[in-house]
């Protein structure tokens, strides 16, 4: 009988559980370890952040689920990992302590045969000081209950420009190397969309700031891309979009301290400059847990596992930005130091930024790290759940399942709207997410083909249709693994 652990229940632990399960026999034990009540669509918590949808059309309680499934559930938090045992206990453990429930504080070890790190980035609001949500009258949308004070903020502050107050929007990124600017970009373009139903749109100035170099680069140094008959960079499609709405921008800035209604930010020219705000959504710095690792001996072997992030078979050997290829990035996310163990998702530590990174003349690194959320977690988290299928079941070790981000495309859609008719989508898929510019020399590194950009009702159509499709998913309702990841 083999036993399978899982740390997380996001969008990769809760893919490679569910598929696990379905096609493993019983008698294998699935175990997912997660400090998470709840499984939450992460996607539509724009939609919350906006008053358009209540949190709970968006999550589910994750114990009974995951009861009547057979997959074991430990609400509790991954704190050290043992990948050798110890001189009491011979197999490889996690110790997790329980953060809720008459074990709240316990610690446990939870042996394994597989393990399975999916426990998604640490969201880093502490790297800026004073970036904490629903304080400084700044908010976030990274969790359900960061959306639901987003949308009280954005609400209060409505109701005060219906009252004839003029108010300045701030939106986009809180530090110098946050990722997720996609998400940030929808949000944005939503609120400028609320604020037109509630007739208060004039009253608004709205901006985003970035520490992207150019518009449209959300971490993966932009896009050459078709769109209709014609061929335009993503930072066109993303200016045309802004200045449509009267969205100003800010480009190339590192946000490193928030005051109330103040984001204090260096540029590129090593300026220090302010601005002010009267409601700001800013993403936060991503960053490892801060795990620690121990052999058999207890000594300390945190570098064999973890570089922030969990080390799997990428080639990090550190080299100028010319010479960086796809060949550096992972294809099973496998730990080359303990073969039992794999990282999914956001979990996994990229061998360097996809965007080409960039220093201000005082020398601060301002640039996106690399996305490696949504449909590029729930790929890798399928694949590596298939690896060890075949392992248990075929005792084949070989890892015939690969996806690399340099052969992995991915669609983002941007729907700012609500209803049926009462919407409008920016969809933009990427093939490859990390630019080939040896496959793709013409195209910025990309397929033309299958890199492109739409705007339109069909788009805000289809993110509804993957809201509910994906929470159907999610839920393991009939037939749910037909659905793609």
């Amino acid at each position: 009988m083999a036993k399978i652990v899982i740390l997380g229940a996001g969008i990769s632990g809760h893919v490679a559980a569910t598929h696990l399960r379905r096609k493993l026999p019983k008698k294998h034990e699935v175990i997912v370890v997660s400090p998470n009540s709840n499984y939450q669509w992460i996607p539509s918590n724009i939609w919350v952040g906006v008053g358009r949808m209540k949190s709970k059309k968006i999550l589910f309680p994750l114990a009974p689920l995951y009861k009547k499934k057979g997959i074991n559930y430990k609400q509790a938090k991954a704190v050290t990992f043992h990948p050798e045992g110890d001189k009491k206990e011979q197999k490889p453990y996690v110790v997790a302590e329980y953060v809720t429930g008459e074990k709240k504080g316990q610690q446990e070890k939870v042996t394994y045969d597989y393990l399975i790190n999916a426990t998604g980035p640490k969201l880093n609001f502490e790297a800026t000081e004073g970036l904490i949500p629903g304080e400084n009258k700044t908010y976030s949308v990274c969790t359900y209950t960061h959306a639901n004070h987003a949308w009280e903020g954005l609400s209060s502050l409505i109701e005060s420009m219906k009252k004839g107050k003029k108010a300045k929007i701030l939106i986009g990124t809180g530090h110098a190397k946050s990722t997720c600017q996609g998400a940030a970009f929808e949000y944005i373009l939503n609120v400028e969309k609320e604020l037109k139903r509630h007739k208060v749109r004039d009253m608004a100035e709205i901006t985003w700031i970035s520490n992207e170099y150019s518009l449209g680069d959300f971490g993966m140094d932009g896009m050459l891309m078709s769109y209709g008959d014609m061929i335009m960079k993503s930072s066109e499609l993303v200016e045309m979009i802004f200045e449509d709405r009267d969205i100003k921008w800010i480009l190339g800035a590192g946000v490193n301290k928030i005051e109330d209604g103040i984001a204090y930010y260096e540029n590129l020219e090593g300026e220090h400059k302010v601005e002010t705000f009267d409601f700001a959504m800013l993403i936060p710095a991503f960053s490892g847990h801060g795990f620690k690792a121990y052999d058999k001996n207890n000594q300390d072997i945190t570098n064999k596992l973890f570089r922030g992030f969990m080390i799997v078979d990428a080639d990090y050997t550190p080299k100028p930005y010319e010479e960086w290829t796809i060949q550096d990035w992972p294809e099973t996310y496998q730990n080359p130091s303990y073969k039992n163990i794999f990282a999914p998702g956001i979990a996994f530590a990229p061998p360097h930024t996809i965007s080409k990174p960039r220093k201000s003349k005082n020398g601060t690194d301002i640039f996106p790290a690399p996305p490696r959320t949504g449909m590029p977690s729930g790929i890798t988290a399928k694949l590596v759940a298939d690896n060890i299928i075949d392992a248990i079941k075929k005792g084949d070790k070989t890892l015939h399942h690969k996806g690399s981000m340099g052969n992995m495309g991915a669609a983002c859609i941007a729907s700012a709207g609500f209803g049926f008719w009462n919407g409008s989508g920016v969809s933009i898929t990427t093939y490859p997410i990390v630019p080939d510019f040896v496959k793709y020399p013409d195209s910025h590194g990309r397929h033309l083909g299958k890199t492109f950009g739409s705007i339109g009702l069909a788009g805000h159509w289809l993110k509804l249709m993957l809201h509910h499709a994906f929470l159907w998913k999610a839920k393991m309702k009939p037939f749910w693994w037909l659905i793609p990841e």
